[in-house]
């Protein structure tokens, strides 16, 4: 979990973030029928919901072709954006779990979430173009990209 306590300290912003309990993490995957990969648990249960304003800034400056994380969505806004999102057009089977500064999404597929895994792919929804593609694959090499920078 090296690469995912680093993009913590590296990127989060300072304002206190409050761990999640893993029953309320329990209760989410039950309401999505799924399993979220081991990786993000740890990041929500140990760290909260992380907030990188930083990470655009950086980008910008450097000139780096990827898509910046900004803010890690609550549980709750997990499920319902995910639904939102699929009913104003975005293709089916995804799980939000963070957005950037343009109202784009990181989400994990649906399909690689139905057993308890250590890590998963990283999809990003671009919502201007209603595309979804992959961006990294697995959610601890996502986090190392921002690391990297």
């Amino acid at each position: 979990m090296n690469s995912i306590d680093l993009f913590v300290k590296n990127w989060g912003s300072k304002n206190a973030m409050v761990p999640i309990k893993s029953q309320f993490i329990a209760e989410l995957e039950a309401k999505l029928t799924a399993v979220l990969p081991d990786s993000y648990k740890y990041l929500i249960s140990t760290y909260g919901l992380v907030h990188t304003p930083n990470v655009l800034t950086k980008i910008c400056d450097l000139g780096v072709d990827i898509s910046e994380v900004q803010d890690f969505l609550s549980l709750d806004d997990v499920a319902l954006l995910s639904n939102l999102y699929e009913m104003s057009g975005m293709p089916k089977g995804h799980i939000l779990f963070a957005s950037d500064c343009k109202g784009n999404m990181f989400c994990f597929k649906q399909s690689e979430c139905q057993t308890q895994q250590q890590d998963v792919a990283v999809w990003f929804y671009n919502q201007g173009l209603g595309t979804v593609e992959k961006v990294s694959n697995s959610f601890s090499q996502w986090l190392q990209q921002f690391n990297d920078l």
